[in-house]
């Protein structure tokens, strides 16, 4: 999907949403923010198993728009296409799973923002600048279609920061990962933007500033804190499972 793509659509999200229908941008987007709702909700349970069909039937539309929305899904790591048997959706992700992401993401994403604050052209500040300001708009929104879009800007933003770095290695390598994806699909907690967009803005001031050591200590502390958050939501199921005797 195309930045100016996932832009508008982002826009669309934080208005409230939508009733499915013809107005209002294309088809295929009006679709695919029905599905994130459904996944971000978990309406669409992890694991399962959708097909087109039952989708253009369940949603009242044609095959075609079903199609397309799910092949933009299937580029944002939020199903995975099963050969002659549709889409999945991909199983939470575990507790291992997480740290070992956190682990990566330690070693690239703080170099990432260090040689993005000495490389980063004016263009791509303000494109950071921009997506700052579109996640405070999402932030501002309620329900799963707005906390969705807000991952998927989240991961965006990440994905800019790599961008500007100059290292196609690490941006394949965080973008194969889908972390932002996986992470906010967990739980649906308003304190996990609001803290997000203000560390943000801290590694954007310092790529801005062309202040190398300081975007890199911002970029470290936030996926520390990031990952002090949603271990907690891991803390949370494992405590609830045990009063609940579950495995």
């Amino acid at each position: 999907m195309t930045d100016d793509a996932m832009t508008a659509r982002g826009r669309r999200v934080a208005t409230g949403g939508m009733p499915l229908g013809r107005s209002g941008g294309r088809l295929a987007d009006e679709v695919y923010d029905t599905l994130l709702g459904q996944l971000m909700s978990l309406r669409i349970e992890p694991g399962s198993r959708v097909t087109i069909d039952v989708l253009a039937r369940e949603l009242g539309v044609s095959q075609t728009p079903i199609r397309d929305a799910l092949n933009r899904m299937e580029a944002e790591g939020l199903v995975v296409r099963v050969p002659h048997a549709g889409y999945r959706i991909p199983p939470q992700i575990t507790r291992h799973r997480f740290e070992d992401m956190l682990e990566v993401r330690l070693l690239l994403e703080p170099a990432a923002a260090r040689r993005s604050a000495e490389r980063a052209s004016p263009t791509q500040v303000a494109g950071l600048r921009r997506m700052l300001e579109e996640m405070a708009d999402l932030e501002r929104g309620d329900g799963p279609l707005a906390y969705g879009a807000f991952g998927l800007r989240d991961a965006a933003f990440h994905d800019l920061v790599a961008l500007s770095a100059g290292n196609q290695v690490i941006r394949e390598a965080l973008a194969r990962l889908h972390s932002h994806v996986h992470l906010f699909r967990l739980h649906h907690d308003a304190q996990v933007t609001h803290l997000a967009l203000a560390e943000h803005e801290d590694v954007v001031a310092a790529i801005a500033a062309r202040d190398p050591d300081a975007a890199a200590y911002a970029m470290r502390r936030h996926i520390l804190r990031s990952g002090e958050r949603f271990r907690r939501l891991f803390d949370e199921v494992e405590d609830a499972n045990a009063t609940t005797g579950e495995a």
